[in-house]
């Protein structure tokens, strides 16, 4: 063979390797592409389903608007002269969220006995990444006692687009001292979350109380001499979590800007089941420091008693087809 010739089959077999390495870097580039894709999809499922809350949210102010628009029709139908206008949105409103509760999370409400059928009462609560459990809670309770529970919410949340129609309708505001007290003694349930959204962003599947001495609360409750429920939903850390990386650097960032900076992930349809307490009625001997106290043990108390420590996503999924085993002692 000639050296034309050699040349010519070396350079067949030059292109041919590189035909085919070509094709094998698009092979594997497909098969990672596959793999990267299917790896990623859970974890992106799991940031996207705290949307389902906020989409559901946005459907009820949806509906509080047109509700608003059509007020002339409806004051034609109902024209009585003690008829609260915001009253039928309610129901419908709780029907909504009752249902949701049920159906995504098996949502039960233990001890609603300690509850007065009327009468004041301050309802003091662990606060859980997102608080959806207040949602489910006041939608039952509207339901079954035909009572609304004004909730003090923190400021940031006024600059939330369509907040305030919300807010206004549910009795949802940031609150006083004196202004909550009022409502107490006006004969409505109030409902507190005294960790807040630190709570609400820093707490974990351990289920600590993060009240960092704050005793506003008790204060409330000693001016307007209401008696107060604990509460406290089990599994919560487990229908949604903050994401548990950089805590430190979130931490700084949350007390520069004071609006909720970590990530949040979840909406796990785990099972949802509140707790309410022996009410702790008015006692003119404790003072605020002493009453926060004796609250937090309540609370502690009830999670304690009631909570899988640390929680589990598995077990808490678990509970919504076996119930889980009291615990000893």
């Amino acid at each position: 063979m000639s050296s034309a010739d050699d040349v010519l089959t070396l350079s067949n077999e030059t292109v041919g390797n590189s035909t085919f390495f070509a094709y094998l870097g698009q092979y594997i580039d497909l098969d990672y592409s596959i793999w990267l894709s299917r790896l990623l999809t859970p974890v992106l499922v799991t940031f996207l389903l705290p949307c389902a809350f906020v989409l559901l949210i946005y459907c009820t102010i949806s509906f509080l608007y047109i509700y608003k628009l059509h007020s002339r029709f409806i004051l034609q139908v109902y024209n009585e002269g003690d008829f609260d206008f915001w009253d039928v949105a309610r129901t419908l409103v709780a029907v909504v969220w009752d249902a949701h509760g049920w159906i995504f999370h098996g949502y039960e409400v233990c001890g609603m006995e300690n509850l007065p059928e009327t009468g004041p009462a301050l309802i003091i609560y662990y606060h859980g990444a997102i608080p959806i459990d207040m949602y489910y809670f006041t939608a039952r309770i509207y339901l079954k006692r035909q009572r609304l529970i004004y909730t003090v919410g923190d400021r940031f949340l006024n600059k939330v687009p369509g907040w305030k129609l919300l807010a206004r309708v549910m009795k949802i505001s940031p609150g006083t001292v004196q202004s909550c007290a009022s409502v107490l003694r006006d004969g409505n349930m109030l409902s507190i979350a005294p960790g807040g959204v630190y709570e609400a962003q820093f707490g974990d599947s351990n289920y600590e109380l993060l009240w960092r001495q704050r005793v506003g609360f008790a204060k409330v409750a000693i001016e307007s001499k209401a008696p107060i429920i604990p509460m406290f939903t089990e599994n919560l850390r487990e229908g949604f979590r903050s994401v548990g990386l950089a805590k430190r650097l979130f931490i700084r960032l949350y007390n520069a800007v004071r609006f909720p900076v970590r990530p949040i992930y979840g909406g796990f349809p785990v099972k949802f089941r509140t707790h309410l307490g022996t009410p702790i009625p008015y006692d003119p001997a404790l003072s605020p420091e002493d009453l926060q106290e004796k609250v937090a043990y309540a609370i502690e108390e009830l999670i304690n008693k009631h909570q899988r420590i640390p929680g589990s996503i598995f077990h808490a999924l678990l509970d919504r087809f076996i119930p889980p085993k009291p615990k000893a002692g």
